[in-house]
């Protein structure tokens, strides 16, 4: 069943070289071909300001480049998060991103009571998180017990109700051959035919 599916690309550096670039591509071109819907958002090809205070969290104006994109996240079934892990976590660009549009009336909602827990606005969605790292992804797993990421998974996408997350990790990346590359690659193309 077609899938409307956004990607987005968390890689600051702009270069077409990066392989979170080359992810992301394969990723589209597996779910085009499949019939699944694709938009695209690339955060190094974004300008947007950080948030500063919780009053511009809940109650300032979204950039209004940004709400284009704020749109698509309404519109996705299926988010694909690509990006490199930076000090075990997500880019600091992609944190800020997500702060801007995981905002309320978006991903959730405060009650008009006050107090309570928020409701979820994307509840039914499911997100995969593809990440490069220079480490064997097994050590982030193991060792590290993978706590960025569940600190993703958790308190921003699973806290607006996008379940289930999957994760896949691409570990040692610097010293890849072209080879693994290209397998990497078509693994992310099967995924995206799936649109999963």
């Amino acid at each position: 069943m077609p899938r409307r599916t956004l990607i987005v690309i968390g890689h600051p550096d702009p270069s077409p070289d990066r392989l979170c670039r080359a992810l992301a591509s394969a990723y589209a071109e597996g779910a085009e071909r499949a019939g699944h819907a694709v938009r695209r958002i690339d955060l190094a090809l974004q300008d947007f300001p950080m948030l500063r205070t919780m009053q511009e969290f809940e109650h300032g104006t979204l950039p209004g480049n940004l709400k284009e994109t704020a749109e698509s996240v309404v519109w996705a079934e299926h988010f694909v998060f690509v990006f490199p892990l930076w000090l075990g976590t997500m880019p600091a660009m992609l944190k800020a991103f997500l702060e801007q549009v995981m905002r309320p009336g978006v991903a959730f909602a405060y009650s008009d009571k006050g107090g309570g827990f928020p409701k979820t606005l994307l509840r039914g969605r499911s997100a995969r998180l593809v990440v490069t790292m220079g480490m064997p992804a097994a050590v982030y797993r193991l060792w590290f017990l993978g706590h960025g990421l569940a600190g993703m998974r958790r308190s921003i996408l699973n806290f607006a109700g996008i379940k289930p997350v999957r994760e896949t990790l691409f570990g040692m990346v610097a010293n890849a051959g072209d080879a693994k590359r290209a397998n990497w690659l078509k693994q992310m193309q099967r995924l995206g035919e799936r649109a999963i």
